[in-house]
């Protein structure tokens, strides 16, 4: 029997029952467009998530998924009681939590900044310009880091060396680690993090200025009291969605700032997972941090939505 559908005609206010296939055919071209995102989200987001059972395996390839031994919370247990978890989890929130306070707001400075740009010329060329780094690979952004920051060859040592004073260790000084790490992150993304607000910022009604100027406002209490409220909900959206990244860091700016001098400041989950996952075979113990990652990013995004209702403004749900 095919499932039916109640609708309600807008002409009569009366109830229509119609089959739910036959209303599917008839918008085929619709779900035909959203077939490839729908195919890519299953293979893509859907299917992997069989692999998370891996976690409670001692998983061995030649074995495969059936043939290997299920051992429980056994890589939990190990994972908590390791002497790097801690350090680990000391790192990851450090190394956000300076992303959060100094990045986050970069894009909505830089937002309101470009928004109040009025020739159009002029701002298309300042967008374009910080939008660039966004399409860097971090390869080439640690390079220009090295050749910049580096005690042999970069060009900030060499200026401090010519004015008579010692050189500084930029990249081997552990004290240095974090606040690089976030620099290099603000240079990179804070151009391209102004889009979704400056989006927002196209969507303000202008007669609200028009008024603002009749009333004698300037332009710092027109930002203030008109564009930072109409884009408020967009702002703590993306706060939400930020605190659930919490347990993430960047693995490939990670990976390639880190050295052995810097190591206790730079082990996070995410090198962790690549060292014993990838480098070591021990594929359950990746599987097992990248669940765990998971499912802290799952707390603090339902927390953080509940707080943020809460408080009366409108959550993700």
């Amino acid at each position: 029997m095919k499932p039916q559908i109640t609708t309600v005609n807008r002409a009569t206010g009366k109830l229509q029952s119609g089959s739910l296939l036959s209303r599917m055919y008839k918008h085929r071209m619709i779900y035909l467009l959203i077939l490839p995102g729908l195919l890519y989200f299953l293979l893509f987001k859907i299917v992997p998530l069989w692999g998370l059972l891996l976690a409670f395996q001692d998983y061995n390839p030649f074995l495969g998924f059936t043939g290997s031994e299920w051992v429980g919370f056994k890589h939990f247990n190990e994972l908590f009681a390791s002497s790097n978890f801690y350090i680990m989890l000391r790192n990851t929130l450090a190394i956000n939590l300076i992303a959060l306070v100094f990045h986050f707001p970069l894009p909505i400075l830089l937002a309101l900044m470009l928004n109040e740009i009025r020739h159009e010329t002029f701002k298309r060329i300042n967008q374009s310009i910080v939008y660039l780094p966004h399409f860097l690979s971090w390869v080439v952004v640690a390079s220009m880091t090295f050749f910049l920051l580096s005690t042999d060859v970069g060009i900030v040592n060499k200026l401090i060396a010519q004015s008579g004073k010692d050189t500084i260790s930029f990249l081997s000084e552990p004290n240095y680690f974090w606040g690089l790490l976030t620099a290099q992150s603000m240079w990179k993304e804070a151009g391209w993090g102004t889009i979704i607000f400056l989006a927002a910022m196209a969507g303000v009604d202008p007669q609200r200025y028009e008024a603002a100027v009749v009333d004698g406002a300037g332009r710092f209490r027109q930002i203030w009291h008109i564009t930072l409220p109409a884009i408020r909900p967009t702002i703590i959206i993306l706060l939400i969605l930020r605190l659930g990244s919490m347990a993430d860091t960047g693995f490939e700016q990670i990976l390639l700032m880190m050295n052995s001098l810097v190591r206790s400041v730079g082990e996070v989950f995410d090198t962790y997972s690549y060292t014993y996952g990838i480098l070591q075979g021990k594929i359950s113990i990746g599987v097992t941090v990248g669940l765990f990652k998971g499912l802290v990013g799952l707390f603090l995004i339902v927390a953080a939505n509940k707080i943020v209702r809460r408080l009366g403004h409108e959550g993700i749900y």
